[in-house]
């Protein structure tokens, strides 16, 4: 007769296989974790940046509404920006603005102007209103909301990174 010895298999994990998947995950988390900390710093400091230039925007479209009284407001950066002491400021370059700014393009954000309503008088174009914007250059990567402002300075934003900015900055 035959005796029959059990042979005992196991399926699945061991407690020392899971211990080690779990020191595994551990580990990779303690690599990843300042990166993602480092990248949701950098997003927010993107975003600090965008506001404060907003904030820049604003301040020199009133100046340049005060200084170029026939043209009202600026209808693009490249009015607001220029190279100081080059020559005296214009309507088309006033000096007001730094040219990373000017540019368009500064810290993850693309910023614009565009004017809004406007007054003909003696065949010249008076600009009453604009609205100026900054989005991000990635969406989630360089940051995470869009920002816009007018003459009427007040900072909104859109929380999809786009330029529907329908909530008011507190």
């Amino acid at each position: 007769m035959r005796t029959q010895t059990s042979s005992y298999s196991e399926s699945g994990f061991s407690v020392v296989k899971l211990l080690i998947a779990l020191a595994i995950c551990g580990f990779c988390l303690i690599l990843f974790l300042p990166v993602l900390t480092i990248r949701d710093s950098s997003k927010r400091a993107n975003e600090t940046s965008a506001i404060a230039s907003l904030k820049e925007i604003t301040a020199q479209e009133n100046e340049y509404n005060s200084d170029f009284p026939t043209h009202g407001f600026a209808c693009n950066l490249a009015q607001l920006g220029g190279k100081p002491g080059a020559s005296a400021p214009t309507p088309d370059a006033a000096q007001l603005i730094p040219d990373d700014l000017a540019s368009g393009h500064k810290f993850g954000y693309t910023f614009s102007i565009v004017c809004g309503g406007k007054t003909t008088i003696k065949n010249h174009d008076h600009f009453n209103s604009y609205v100026a914007t900054a989005v991000p250059n990635s969406v989630g990567h360089s940051g995470d909301r869009g920002f816009c402002t007018d003459q009427k300075m007040q900072i909104r934003f859109d929380r999809k990174g786009g330029t529907n900015c329908t909530d008011l900055l507190q």
